[in-house]
């Protein structure tokens, strides 16, 4: 649904808008799609634009992010503030790419407003999705991070683990950040390897994901058990078991690729 193959629009009639107030997104109580604001939002609350970025056109409607001033006045008995993690699981996927994707943009626009080569300011490149830097010719594009998520199995167990940072009792599949000059299945064998202590044979690619917390690529894996202990390296992993699919702990929620490798393992296990 959402198209980035038109341009910006030279008016404003009918724009849609994802909005966001000192790094959290303001969000329509009243609406079923709470994330997406009208521009008669924008024009009766009176909200100053700080800062703005062309996203798309979503349902055929030119649709912005923008940073609306710090000062403004929120009606708390229609907006609420809040994070993106507030939206999974009450949207559909594709609304929440596009906030995702609005609060990336917003997020780069704020990292990158000098050059980093020569210190000038930077300027939105004519063309194409990007800042340039008229003094030395830096041209700097969105930010994304690319990391792997693996959920490890051993016949119809899966590993879940407890990440020591995580406020909630939640059990997710292991992740990790790809490094320079690493390919995703070395990281993943990496990863396991340091978090858990254990070794994994085959490994099958399940699909990837855009997680705006704050600029990841999520690339979803299973990985069969090899060998080794679960031995929690005890600063990003607090706890690691074995868990059936009939006797789960918490686990993400399916509206993220955890979630969905998770619930694809219980469906596998069920039908053979």
């Amino acid at each position: 649904m959402l198209d980035l193959d038109q341009s910006a629009p030279d008016h404003r009639n009918d724009a849609l808008h994802i909005v966001f107030q000192r790094g959290k997104l303001v969000m329509d109580m009243r609406s079923r799609q709470p994330c997406i604001l009208g521009e008669i939002d924008i024009s009766q609350n009176q909200w100053p634009v700080a800062r703005e970025r062309y996203i798309g056109h979503w349902s055929g409607q030119a649709c912005f992010a923008i940073e609306i001033s710090e000062s403004s006045d929120i009606d708390a008995m229609r907006y609420q503030a809040g994070s993106l993690y507030q939206l999974l699981g009450r949207v559909d996927d594709g609304v929440f790419a596009l906030a995702g994707r609005a609060a990336q943009l917003l997020d780069w626009e704020r990292d990158h407003q000098f050059c980093g080569r020569c210190g000038q300011s930077m300027t939105t490149a004519d063309g194409e999705r990007a800042l340039g830097c008229a003094t030395c010719k830096t041209t700097l594009y969105p930010r994304i991070s690319p990391c792997v998520i693996v959920l490890i199995t051993k016949g119809d167990e899966m590993l879940l683990a407890r990440n020591a940072r995580f406020p909630r009792p939640m059990y997710s599949s292991l992740a990790g950040f790809i490094e320079a000059g690493e390919s995703a299945e070395d990281t993943l064998r990496r990863e396991v390897r340091e978090e858990v202590g254990v070794e994994v044979g085959e490994i099958q690619y399940f699909g990837s994901q855009s997680w705006p917390f704050p600029n990841q690529l999520m690339l979803g894996y299973f990985a069969e058990y090899a060998s080794g202990e679960i031995t929690p390296d005890m600063d990003e992993i607090a706890e690691a078991n074995w868990y059936h699919p009939k006797d789960l702990p918490p686990v993400p929620p399916p509206s993220s690729i955890a979630g969905q490798l998770i619930q694809y393992h219980c469906r596998r296990t069920q039908a053979g």
